[in-house]
């Protein structure tokens, strides 16, 4: 599923393709891709029509466009899914074969926005905006680490308030947003912890040093447009991104670790797989039941 760089390097070809234009037909040619749009697929489109697209927004890896004129105080939020792809294309071009929502517009710029999605396991959606403007849906998603406004000092008391380990905190979004298992595993290789690492034995320069990881390596991905192990995840030129070739910790495993040579481990975990050095990454003592 794409985590917080890919969501946004979509973002960003959005804000420069589609912010500012507006909707003047909508086609729902799959009614799957709507189903969170409780209304249905002709509510959705008829909705639609008229709306002006605002400049696209992303908190974690949610991504949503605000709407003005007929739509104002309304949002669309795009779920990506496993294989959501949001493609700008020219009128002209052939339909993609797993195309499920078509959006035109009123000017003459000859091109529209299609939702493509080969699993539909990702939609489009309406939704109110927050009087903080986020879709009321996903109010109670966290800040995430490249947001200016996270705040460090309030993560790290939640960190040590829970009877956790790292990873998993790092994965729920209702601490820290955008942040799914390829770019913690990436993280924990960087920041020499094991993913089973107890959340309460991590301290404040600790949490530091590795939400300063978390945040390089993002960067890092932003500047290769993103992660793409397949075709699935695309930018909205259909492009692929390339930071898979410069994983450390995802996807290496029997591989030397880039630090110390020992081959990289993957364990089975909550229905994923955690990357690891077993050397560079030494798990946790267990803990002794007192006397």
């Amino acid at each position: 599923m794409p985590e917080l760089p890919e969501v946004e390097v979509v973002r960003r070809g959005l804000e420069r393709w589609v912010g500012g234009r507006t909707v003047a037909e909508v086609e729902v040619l799959h009614p799957r891709a709507v189903r969170r749009h409780l209304a249905g697929a002709a509510d959705f489109a008829a909705r639609l029509r008229g709306a002006r697209i605002g400049a696209p927004l992303r908190r974690g890896k949610y991504l949503w466009l605000p709407l003005a004129g007929t739509g104002a105080g309304h949002c669309v939020l795009a779920h990506l899914g496993m294989s959501g792809q949001l493609l700008v294309q020219p009128h002209d071009a052939p339909d993609e074969k797993h195309l499920r929502v078509r959006v035109r517009f009123a000017d003459g710029a000859g091109t529209e926005l299609r939702f493509v999605d080969q699993r539909t396991f990702g939609g489009l959606s309406l939704h109110e905006l927050t009087p903080e403007g986020l879709p009321d849906a996903i109010a109670h998603i966290a800040r995430d680490p490249l947001d200016p406004a996270f705040d460090e000092a309030a993560f790290h008391a939640a960190l040590r308030r829970r009877s956790s380990t790292v990873k998993r905190a790092l994965l729920d979004q209702s601490l820290i947003s955008g942040v799914g298992n390829i770019y913690a595993d990436e993280a924990l290789w960087r920041s020499r912890l094991h993913y089973d690492r107890p959340t309460a034995t991590l301290t404040r320069p600790r949490i530091a040093e590795l939400l300063g990881h978390i945040r390089d390596v993002m960067n890092a991905a932003l500047a290769a447009g993103g992660t793409s192990f397949d075709s699935l995840y695309v930018n909205v030129n259909g492009e692929s991104g390339y930071f898979d070739r410069s994983l450390d910790a995802y996807g290496r495993e029997g591989l030397p670790c880039r630090r110390c040579a020992t081959p990289m481990r993957r364990r089975p975990w909550m229905n994923r797989s955690s990357y690891f050095c077993p050397r560079c990454q030494r798990p946790p003592r267990p803990v002794r039941p007192r006397p």
